[in-house]
């Protein structure tokens, strides 16, 4: 073997092993007591998502936390009701901490497994969950975040609040529930927010579905205090307190939808039955609108586009548990392609947003790699 080959076989090994440093060392250094803050006030448990320089970015950790703790508060009879909020006035919650995700998934470490695998059980726990669970989004709130939110009962945003779906960007898909939601919201509406990663802000949170109320950011630490304060309460007694408190709050009432003027043209454009013929749609319709989105989809990775669409077809007749075992197939076919690592590098690393897609058009990715992303683990399926 020529010491050439021998240096190159080294360094290979050296960036495994880097790898797995890096990954142990988010594992260890992640204080999950500390990142996500719990107590009782009152007759309400309160979750506090406590990462404000990561943007309260969610890992594994901070998972391993809150599953066990909401099915204890489940069975306790001195809890009511459930509030969960993020730190530092930014975010509630930006995401999933992909780049760990990234790392694991090149070196077949199990955490590309687990935490898509604990964090879907999560979303399910919230999504069952027998007593009043009250979200406050006020901020950022994408991907991991839309999953500790929006199966629970109440969603509350701010004018701060910040929502989107912008996983088609980096190969991946809208996931934590996202085929399950996302279908059930007005129209094609669900469909052009995951193809695109339209951002949705303030008060159109609420008007696209997301949200269930709309709370100014001013009034949220008094509405904690008056839910904290229920005794005893039903779902009817925290929607009175929350409708309440949203007939208070004026802000940004007058301004119509963001998207109230395009609903039909993207109910029309979007209904076809693959994505070429959404592009042909777009591209023939020719408003400033649809070759803006056009542009917005060039950019997005064929493959993740694809497995979205089909995706949310499926989801649309699926319960929430059929929807999340579908979508952890899907994050495994991921972690075994290349757009994911490629998207993550271009957007969260390098940040040149100059991905190399792989196949790189549409027409390039074959049915049957779609089909076969959805096909079952068998024993390794996800169990709820």
């Amino acid at each position: 073997m020529s010491i050439t080959v021998l240096k190159s076989a080294f360094k290979c090994r050296l960036g495994s092993i880097c790898r797995l440093q890096r990954i142990q060392g988010h594992m260890m250094s992640s204080h999950a007591g500390s990142e996500v803050l719990s107590e009782k006030v009152g007759n309400a448990g309160v979750i506090t998502l406590n990462r404000p320089k990561a943007l309260n970015a969610l890992n594994l950790p901070m998972i391993r936390h809150m599953y066990p703790l909401l099915k204890k508060w489940d069975q306790d009879s001195g809890i009511d009701l459930v509030i969960i909020k993020g730190a530092g006035g930014k975010a509630f919650c930006a995401g999933g901490d992909i780049r760990a995700v990234t790392d694991a998934g090149k070196v077949g470490d199990p955490l590309a497994q687990d935490f898509f695998r604990e964090e879907y059980i999560l979303n399910n726990t919230i999504g069952t969950y027998k007593k009043p669970y009250v979200a406050l989004i006020d901020g950022i709130t994408m991907g991991g975040g839309v999953g500790l939110s929006v199966h629970g009962r109440f969603r509350v945003a701010t004018e701060k609040t910040l929502f989107a779906m912008p996983e088609t960007a980096i190969g991946l898909f809208p996931d934590v529930g996202g085929g399950y939601f996302l279908p059930r919201l007005q129209g094609r509406l669900g469909l052009f927010l995951s193809l695109t990663g339209f951002r949705l802000r303030g008060r159109d949170v609420l008007r696209a579905g997301v949200a269930t109320h709309f709370v100014e950011s001013e009034k949220m630490a008094a509405l904690e205090k008056a839910l904290v304060d229920l005794k005893s309460p039903s779902m009817s007694d925290v929607a009175k307190v929350l409708d309440s408190y949203q007939h208070q709050s004026g802000l940004d009432a007058d301004k119509p939808f963001a998207l109230e003027q395009h609903m039909e043209t993207i109910n029309r454009l979007f209904d076809a039955g693959s994505v070429e013929g959404i592009v042909e749609n777009l591209k023939k319709d020719g408003s400033p609108f649809a070759k803006k989105q056009v542009e917005t989809i060039a950019k997005m990775s064929p493959t993740s586009m694809k497995l979205t669409l089909k995706q949310l077809e499926h989801g649309a007749s699926m319960t929430l548990q059929e929807v999340l075992v579908m979508e952890y197939r899907l994050t495994q076919a991921c972690m075994k392609g290349q757009d994911f690592y490629e998207g993550v590098r271009a957007v969260l690393i390098d940040k040149d947003h100059s991905p190399k897609w792989k196949p790189g058009t549409l027409e390039e990715v074959s049915e049957q790699s779609v089909e076969d992303s959805f096909k079952s683990l068998g024993e390794c399926d996800l169990k709820l």
